[in-house]
């Protein structure tokens, strides 16, 4: 993990796609106010409408989130919440190599089965070589709560370790969701800060 605390991205951020996780949808939580505070800032922006949030199916997702994607570039920053992060993670993997993307952001990420969530278990069962996908990203963080009651700290530290990526803990933000009282996320606006 980077030890950095301050971070500013080496590139000007041109467009970001954000992939909200299961049970969710683009104007849940705080994605809508990202979104909105992105596009106040001139930036593009596609919040991935992810078919069958509350069943999802892998290939369904992955096809979703590719199509909004596209071709990465040193301009585009992928922000991903919970299930949304191993998603994520798994289209960037499936790219044809070389590629290349500006940033990453996962807000309460995993990529292996959680305890409270055993009905993911299937969507989980095939884990992601986030090792690999990371050299091709030249921003790499991971923001976690110390009270998620769905994804031990241990398992998003795990992911900021594979990912050789910084780490924010929120405290008692809990799985970052409205029912926490999350509808907005600053610290992730910061990091699409362009310099």
């Amino acid at each position: 993990m980077k030890a950095t605390s301050d971070y500013r991205p080496t590139r000007s951020v041109q467009r970001v796609v954000i992939v909200h996780g299961y049970e969710a949808a683009p104007d849940a939580h705080w994605f809508p106010w990202l979104q909105n505070a992105l596009q106040a800032k001139g930036k593009g922006v596609t919040v991935v409408p992810l078919p069958a949030p509350d069943a999802p199916e892998t290939a369904a997702w992955e096809n979703a989130v590719s199509a909004a994607l596209g071709v990465p570039d040193a301009g585009t920053v992928v922000v991903a919440h919970s299930l949304g992060a191993i998603t994520a993670l798994r289209v960037l993997a499936a790219l044809p190599e070389p590629w290349e993307l500006g940033g990453l952001v996962l807000v309460a990420g995993f990529t292996k089965p959680l305890e409270a969530l055993p009905e993911l278990d299937g969507y989980l069962a095939t884990d992601v070589d986030a090792e690999r996908v990371a050299g091709s990203i030249a921003e790499r963080t991971v923001i976690r709560s110390d009270t998620d009651p769905f994804v031990p700290p241990a398992v998003s530290d795990d992911l900021a370790k594979r990912l050789d990526a910084q780490l924010q803990v929120h405290p008692g933000a809990g799985h970052f969701m409205a029912e926490d009282g999350v509808t907005t996320l600053p610290a992730v606006l910061d990091l699409l800060r362009s310099s």
